[in-house]
Formats: structure tokens, C-alpha cells, sequence
């Protein structure tokens, strides 16, 4: 079988197979951590060739790993085809009926600057530069999921191809069970070409990052606990320890920094927003304040994420309280040397609202009534480094086994965890059944495939 000289007599795209000049750059996810062996990379044009694909896998027994940019890549595609779905684009908003309609390869970033004209915002998360459906298939934990929820309960309709090659439109009357599967159950059941999902009227955000030397920290989690007892829902503020790289691109006052930092939006009136977070500025020794009115297309700029691919770890715990004893493990365990390194951050992002609310004819992403995810990311430039990392991640999480649920967000899965990890039992059940019903020879393989473990 020459799988190579059978996909491009099948698709319109571009097909690369071993040996063939850009394929190791095609089948590298954005983390860079992740390696990813595949039998071809297949960059459909149309959901035309996303169909052929699938049919011809189908046929011929192999499986189908489905990434528009590999945000969630968890190398979990050996023996796959590799089908890259960021050339279908396509952005339509409709401000008059607050829907929005994109391709599977169109990055929030692009949804925020054309929705922010309108006084509109979209569910999205810290980075502008994920796709909007490999995000949402996730569940979708947004800046804004405290007051609307997980942006998968936001989704109106999908445009997909089902695991048999047929191409079909799935929604709340159409395919009821399917149309739950999707909505947070990650990407195992059908490829989806196209998403229709809704808007939120919103014409003022305040928002931005504070930031103190992290001999601050206990002062600023201090505050952090009070200010996000009380919060409205429209208020959402993020604590995090980082240590700042040395870099040239890196702002002076941060440069090579240790530090503590808020992250905050607030939806609304911006002296409100600015008066609900007056807790902070009676902590001395601030080194920078980007607060303020923010178009919604300069979201991203909070956190100041990097758009560009990079090697990267990552674990999430969700808390089950965060009490004294809970903030001084965190402090201690985390950054009780004076640094977080090995780790570049580790963050504190506020649940709750609307996230922890049973939604009628939600998703499979369901709720979260954790009130708190820490998660913990470092770069892995060297084996040994990456060995360190890892070694703070199982030390971190093990010092706070006595308060963690031991669930994780979809979207915060990482090496060596499983979609069992995300869900609840009868949940995780349910999947599975949709999953052997819609693809009983397994042609679909998501980051974190529902039958694993």
C-alpha cells in the first residue's frame, strides 16, 4: 500500500508521507514537547477532503487523528493520519442575531477583532491563538465562563463528517446525542468542518495584569482570596507565581523577574471593575499595571501568551476548597524557595458562577464546582530540565492530594492522563456508548480518545 500516492489521488490537499520534504514540520504539533508519529499528514482543503479521508481510512483500517494546530496534542497518533484542518477557514458574524459561524481552522484571535466592532464578545480563553472549535470541543473555560459558562454550552450547531465519511449538520433537534458528545467530549466522534455558536452583547471589559516581586506573594494571595470571595460574576481574577525569562523581548521591569501577578477582566463599567480590585492597591511595590477600558480584541494582550509554537509542560488540579492551610501549601510548595523554577508559572484561575451551574440540555463538558484550577507549566529545553519539571508537577499535586477532586478540564489534560480523567463516571459511560454507537472500528482518534484506560 502506498498510502501517500492513494491520499493525493483521493484529497485536493496537500499529502506528506515520510521522506518527504516538510513533513516532519507538518506532523509537529504547536507543542513542541509532543511528538507525533503518523503514517501521513493530510492539510485538507475543504470538507470534501476531510470526507475522502476519512472514507479511505475507514477502508483501508487506519485511523484518523484530527488537529487544525495541535494546541491539545497529546502524541497519542501512532499508526493515524494526521489530518490538518486549519485551512478551513471561513469567519461570518451576524451582530443582529449574536451568532458567530467559523471554519474548524479560524483562531480566536480572529473572532474577537471581527465581534469587537459590534460591542460582541466570544467565550474565549488567555491565548488568541487556538482554534475556536478544537477549543470548544474541550468544553472551553473562558475569561467570561464564570458569567456564561463553558463556551461548549454556547454552540448552536456543528458542520461535521462522522466517522462512516458522510457529511452532516449536527444540532439540538437533529442529533441530540451526537450534539451532546461534542459539546465538551473532545473531538472522538466526528470531525467537525464548520461551527455555529452564539454571542454575548458586551460593549465594555476592563481588564489586565498587575504585577509585584514575588516577595509579595503572600500579601497579593491574601487579597486574592478576599477579593475573589465576594466577586460578582462578572469578575473574574487569575493569581499566578512566574518567573519571567531573561530575554530582550521580555519588558525591563520584568525581564529576569520573580514574580506575583493578577490577571483580571471584569464585564462592565470600568470603575466598578476598578473598585472591586482596590484590594490590590494597598499592596506596595507594584512594578507594572496595564488596567483599563480593553477592546475585546485586545483580550489576549492580559497574559501576553506566546502565539508562535514552543515546547511546553503542563499539569492542572481542580481544588476542593482553598482555605489558610491550602494557600500556605501552594506558597510553599510551589515557590517556597523563592522561585517557581523549574517552572515558568503556575496559576490560579477563580470558577465558579455560572460554571458550576447544571445547565438544561447542556454538554458533555457538564459543570465544575471545584471553585479553583492551579496549573503548572514549564519548558522542557533540555531532557533534564523536562525531568525537573515533571518531578515538581507529581510533587506539587502530591502535597495537595487532600484537597483536589482529582478531576480535570478536558482542555487541561496532560502527558500520561486519560479522558477518564475529566469526567465523571456515568459521563464518561455515556461517551464511551456514543462512541462505540457513531465509530464502532475506531476510525476517529481524538487527543484523548473516550475508550483509553
Amino acid at each position: 500500500m502506498n498510502i501517500g500516492s492513494e491520499l493525493r489521488r483521493t484529497v485536493r490537499g496537500r499529502v506528506l508521507v515520510p521522506g518527504d520534504e516538510g513533513f516532519d514540520e507538518a506532523r509537529t504539533p504547536w507543542n513542541l514537547a509532543v511528538g507525533q508519529n503518523v503514517l501521513a499528514v493530510v492539510e485538507a482543503q475543504d470538507a470534501d477532503d476531510v470526507a475522502a479521508v476519512i472514507g479511505y481510512a475507514g477502508l483501508a483500517g487506519i485511523g484518523v487523528s484530527t488537529q487544525p494546530s495541535g494546541h491539545g496534542a497529546s502524541g497519542d497518533t501512532d499508526g493515524t493520519i494526521l489530518l490538518r484542518t486549519g485551512r478551513l477557514r471561513g469567519l461570518e458574524v451576524r451582530p443582529g442575531e449574536r451568532l458567530a459561524r467559523v471554519g474548524a481552522g479560524v483562531s480566536w484571535g480572529e473572532v474577537l477583532a471581527e465581534a469587537s466592532g459590534h460591542g460582541l464578545i466570544g467565550l474565549a480563553g488567555s491565548s488568541p491563538a487556538p482554534s475556536v472549535v478544537g477549543y470548544t470541543l474541550g468544553g472551553g473555560l473562558s475569561w467570561f465562563g464564570r458569567k456564561y459558562g463553558f463556551a461548549a454550552d454556547s454552540v448552536r450547531s456543528f458542520d461535521v463528517v462522522t466517522a462512516d465519511g458522510t457529511r452532516a449538520r449536527v444540532d439540538a433537534g437533529s442529533d441530540p446525542e451526537l450534539f451532546w458528545a461534542l459539546r465538551g467530549g473532545g473531538g472522538d466522534f466526528a470531525v467537525v468542518t464548520a461551527m455555529e455558536f452564539a454571542l454575548y452583547a458586551e460593549p465594555r471589559l476592563y481588564g489586565g495584569r498587575m504585577v509585584w516581586p514575588a516577595g509579595r506573594a503572600a500579601e497579593v494571595l491574601a487579597a486574592y482570596r478576599e477579593v475573589t470571595a465576594e466577586a460578582p460574576e462578572e469578575l473574574t481574577v487569575w493569581f499566578s507565581l512566574a518567573q519571567f525569562p531573561p530575554f530582550p523581548h521580555v519588558p525591563e521591569p520584568l525581564r529576569g523577574l520573580s514574580a506575583v501577578v493578577v490577571d483580571v477582566t471584569h464585564l462592565g463599567d470600568p470603575a466598578e471593575g476598578q473598585a472591586l480590585l482596590r484590594r490590590f492597591e494597598k499592596i506596595d511595590g507594584r512594578v507594572l499595571d496595564t488596567r483599563g477600558p480593553l477592546p475585546v480584541s485586545e483580550l489576549g494582550n492580559i497574559c501576553a501568551e506566546p502565539t508562535d509554537p514552543g515546547p511546553g509542560m503542563f499539569r492542572g488540579e481542580l481544588l476542593t476548597r482553598f482555605d489558610d492551610t491550602v494557600a500556605a501549601t501552594v506558597l510553599d510548595e510551589i515557590a517556597g524557595s523563592g522561585t517557581v523554577a523549574p517552572l515558568v508559572a503556575a496559576q490560579l484561575r477563580h470558577l465558579g458562577g455560572a460554571l458550576a451551574r447544571p445547565v438544561a440540555g447542556g454538554g458533555a463538558c457538564g459543570r465544575i464546582e471545584e471553585e479553583f484550577l492551579l496549573g503548572m507549566l514549564g519548558v522542557p529545553f533540555t531532557p533534564e530540565v523536562g525531568a525537573a519539571i515533571g518531578e515538581r508537577h507529581r510533587a506539587v499535586s502530591a502535597a495537595l492530594v487532600p484537597y483536589t477532586s482529582g478531576r480535570k478540564p478536558f482542555t487541561n489534560l496532560g502527558a500520561g492522563e486519560k479522558a477518564a480523567n475529566a469526567f465523571p463516571g456515568d459521563v464518561l459511560a455515556r461517551l464511551r456508548d456514543v462512541k462505540r454507537h457513531r465509530d464502532p472500528r475506531g476510525v476517529l482518534r481524538s487527543n484523548y480518545p473516550v475508550l483509553a484506560g
